[in-house]
């Protein structure tokens, strides 16, 4: 009888096996039938790029697309965004795919045909507007996913959620956007979601490879505003002033001792950047005031928090000391945590992007101090967020043109891989959450 009983769970092992190789095979054949698609559609949203918070032509192409595959379609959430939610056929777990849209205020400098000449009002100035990051690359690739995926509906053990999510890049001043509002309006839930897993294509990365990091991968961000008061005086006079502006050329030395002496580099990276300064309107007069705009980022949450009080104490104490008084904002207008990569779900899960790439091709990459709305997901399910070689072969990666950038190109052919790396992730998961 105990014979007969793990024979049968040999089998059993052995056909479910067998049905997970065969949704792959035919997953990564759509893959290949579909690229040029995918690649038609990443040329469209190139060409029609659209600001955080007004991707309306983008969102209704999407829905639209979503609502031909027969998956339930939500639009309006978090301003633009669309959700998409496909039902398999079988109980399982919900597996959320995610997807930003928005583009950015940059004038495209590349020679494709496809290049875009939007322009479009940005906090009250006319800009270009260019998909200088890759994010129409994202909304392409999960629309194939999509089509693929509902295409085997009822083979699915759950449930997908497509998110496609504006203002990634931040909302206009005065709004709120980004992933932030996406969970904050329930994206997250009905139905809870169990997983989440997101991509960005690289343009520094060779075509072809993925490369990951587990735990702290992206940097949390925060923005601050520091403003210093002293007494104003005629430049001629200095003694007769409390002079903000030499104040301010102290605290910004003394805030460089942070990285330097208080965070433990061997262990994360962190920054300390003032990226603006301003005080006073001539060579002789001595200001009252001097603002000071910059930004924090931190591996950890327990970094940011040392980071962040470190700065408040050095601040207020550099003014004390000089007889001025400070006031900091942090955040001042943002703040996005750090994209942590679930620690047990990355190695449950490299098997699956090894297999889809090759286990050479899927590489340990170093923490990015860049940062990620991808993180809001992430405090609300085990998240996996990973990275696609964009770069044509053979190029320098020092030479190639980096995101937010005029001349920023992506390599086309990359598109299939991060198609058949998504659609195989939400594949094996199901397959694992079987056994």
């Amino acid at each position: 009888m105990k014979k007969i009983f793990l024979h049968s769970l040999l089998v059993i092992s052995t056909c479910a096996f067998a049905q997970n190789d065969a949704l792959r095979n035919k997953a990564n054949q759509s893959a290949d039938k579909i690229e040029s698609k995918v690649i038609a559609w990443r040329r469209d949203f190139h060409e029609h790029p659209e600001l955080g918070n007004n991707e309306y032509r983008t969102a209704g192409i999407i829905a639209k697309h979503l609502q031909s595959l027969g998956i339930e379609v939500k639009t309006g959430v978090a301003k633009t965004g669309v959700v998409g939610i496909l039902k398999g056929g079988k109980p399982g777990p919900v597996i959320a795919l995610r997807a930003d849209m928005d583009g950015l205020p940059v004038v495209e400098r590349t020679p494709v045909p496809f290049a875009s000449k939007v322009k479009a009002q940005y906090n009250g100035q006319e800009v270009g507007v260019m998909h200088a990051c890759g994010h129409d690359s994202h909304i392409a690739m999960l629309m194939g996913v999509a089509e693929i995926l509902s295409s085997m509906k009822n083979d699915l053990a759950g449930t997908v959620k497509f998110i496609f999510q504006p203002a990634e890049e931040g909302a206009p001043l005065g709004e709120e956007g980004g992933a932030e509002l996406m969970v904050k309006e329930g994206v997250m839930e009905n139905p809870k979601v169990d997983v989440v897993f997101g991509l960005h294509i690289n343009s520094q990365t060779e075509v072809g490879k993925i490369t990951y990091r587990p735990g702290g991968t992206m940097a949390g961000v925060n923005d601050m505003k520091i403003t210093i008061k002293g007494r104003s005086a005629h430049g001629a006079y200095p003694w007769s002033s409390i002079d903000p502006i030499v104040v301010s050329a102290q605290i910004i030395n003394n805030l460089q001792t942070i990285v330097s002496r208080n965070l433990n580099i061997t262990e994360n990276a962190g920054v300390v950047t003032i990226g603006s300064i301003h005080g006073g309107n001539r060579s002789n007069i001595i200001p009252e005031q001097v603002e000071m705009l910059g930004t924090i980022r931190a591996l950890s949450a327990e970094d940011e928090k040392m980071l962040i009080e470190r700065i408040k104490l050095i601040v207020t104490k550099t003014a004390e000391a000089n007889g001025a008084t400070a006031e900091v904002k942090i955040p001042y207008t943002s703040h996005y945590p750090v994209t942590f990569n679930d620690v047990a779900l990355t190695e449950k899960m490299l098997p699956s992007l090894r297999k889809t790439a090759g286990t050479e091709n899927v590489l340990l990459k170093s923490a990015v101090t860049g940062a990620e709305d991808f993180s809001f997901y992430q405090q609300k399910a085990p998240g996996l967020f990973f990275f696609l070689g964009g770069m044509p072969k053979g190029q320098d990666p020092k030479t190639a043109p980096s995101h937010h950038t005029p001349d920023f190109y992506i390599d086309e052919s990359g598109f299939k891989l991060g198609v058949k790396a998504l659609t195989n992730l939400v594949l094996d998961y199901m397959d694992m959450a079987k056994k």
